[in-house]
């Protein structure tokens, strides 16, 4: 898949004579597109007040007034697009990964529990049109052979027995009565949690502003196939499924699906105004998929890894004076802890982070959990360092991991990551017995 072309910075505004357009030539130009990298100081530009106030509440950006008009809109750590009928704002991630690139790390998030092949995704300038764009075109995929069934489980009060009686409901909600019954059986239907998923997701595209008519047309027939499957709730909790052989078809539209629901949102505002947002906090995602990542990999050696680990840093007698640390993650072997990971998006080059302070970290986790090596894991490129940490036997290696590589790259990275780590378990143990001999 070829990378999205890159767009420049500051892209042209549109005439002065746009505002006074026709409603059919507003929607042929659509907003003004504004883009910055996460790391950059921001931008100064024109904003109304209510497009000001949706970038703010988003997360996305902060957008301080200046007078006249212009604001300084400033990334706060968090990368993707925000949108209103007059103005669209990007945040890049650094580097300027793909949007494929994006949707692999977040199809780690969340322990989704399914990855047998990368997302996938239209590469476009603009975000919101790839996002519509791959998920039309993996909804009609999924869709081509016919809408998924399955078997739902459905508990109803029956006149009659069907299914089997649930007992205990039955005693408790109609103690002496015969009738009706507690009921309980499969139906199947095509009213399953892949289908919900997926109708939510393309109704939630369907209300983004400035959709492609074309695209938004295909998404709204793409729904209409779902018309007989109950419509989630906004805010309701994505309901659980399992992946199976069944439902392999799904699984490219689901995956994305989840993405789009977890991260976006689309609403109507007063009258016709329309906002979208989707908003990503690149760290978060980054910790995510190196802790799932390497687990999985960590499963080919003895052991078990486990994420966010809390151990205690200092001796206290209050729970009030106790001092905790929560590594990324943790190897075991034999209950006792070997090895420390810890992932920083951020690595030393990019602004506002410290490599003394991740080093520091990587110290006092080392201390609490009395193990020799620390592996302090960083988005970028470069070479694997190790680092002797004076007076200790503490050992910090510093692994990096280029995100711009293709998705099947980075898994062998995270292989490799594992691999070198496990050695020098393997290596510590050696030397550890020989020095007892």
């Amino acid at each position: 898949m070829q990378p999205a072309k890159a767009i420049p910075p500051r892209p042209g505004r549109a005439p002065a004579s746009a505002g006074r357009a026709p409603a059919s030539a507003s929607r042929v130009t659509g907003p003004r597109h504004i883009v910055m990298d996460e790391l950059s100081g921001g931008v100064v530009d024109k904003l109304d007040p209510q497009s000001a106030a949706f970038i703010n509440t988003s997360g996305l950006a902060k957008a301080s007034p200046m007078g006249m008009g212009l604001y300084r809109i400033e990334p706060v750590g968090k990368v993707g697009s925000v949108r209103t009928a007059a103005v669209q704002l990007e945040v890049r991630p650094k580097d300027r990964l793909g949007l494929s690139r994006l949707l692999f790390l977040l199809s780690y998030a969340g322990e989704q529990g399914f990855r047998d092949h990368s997302v996938e995704a239209v590469e476009h300038p603009d975000l919101w049109s790839a996002l519509a764009e791959s998920l039309a075109q993996l909804a009609d995929r999924a869709l081509s052979r016919g809408v998924l069934q399955g078997y739902l489980t459905v508990e109803e009060s029956l006149r009659t027995v069907k299914g089997r009686i649930r007992i205990s409901d039955q005693i408790s909600r109609r103690p002496g009565m015969m009738v009706p019954l507690e009921v309980s059986y499969d139906e199947f239907t095509e009213d399953i949690a892949e289908n919900r998923i997926l109708r939510a997701a393309l109704e939630r595209m369907g209300k983004v502003p400035g959709v492609r008519p074309d695209v938004l047309s295909r998404l709204r027939q793409l729904k209409g196939k779902l018309d007989a499957v109950t419509r989630l709730q906004s805010g309701a909790p994505l309901p659980p499924w399992r992946a199976s052989r069944m439902n392999l078809r799904y699984h490219p539209v689901l995956r994305l699906s989840e993405v789009i629901l977890r991260n976006a949102s689309a609403e109507a505002g007063e009258g016709k105004q329309h906002t979208a947002s989707f908003v990503v906090d690149m760290a978060q995602v980054f910790e995510e998929f190196v802790g799932t990542a390497l687990r999985g990999a960590m499963s080919a050696h003895p052991g078990e890894m486990r994420l966010h680990y809390g151990a205690l840093l200092n001796e206290a007698v209050y729970d009030s004076d106790r001092l905790t640390v929560r590594p990324d993650a943790v190897h075991f072997l034999g209950g006792r802890p070997v090895v420390v990971y810890d992932s920083k998006y951020k690595a030393a080059s990019d602004a506002g982070a410290s490599l003394s302070a991740d080093h520091y970290q990587l110290l006092a986790y080392c201390t609490a959990l009395r193990v020799p090596t620390a592996w302090l894991v960083y988005a970028g490129r470069g070479d694997v360092k190790l680092r002797r940490i004076l007076n200790t036997d503490i050992d910090i290696v510093e692994y990096p991991l280029d995100l711009s590589l293709p998705p099947s790259e980075i898994l062998a990275a995270v292989a490799d990551l594992a691999e070198q780590s496990w050695g020098e378990v393997v290596r510590q143990a050696v030397a550890g017995r020989s020095a007892s001999d």
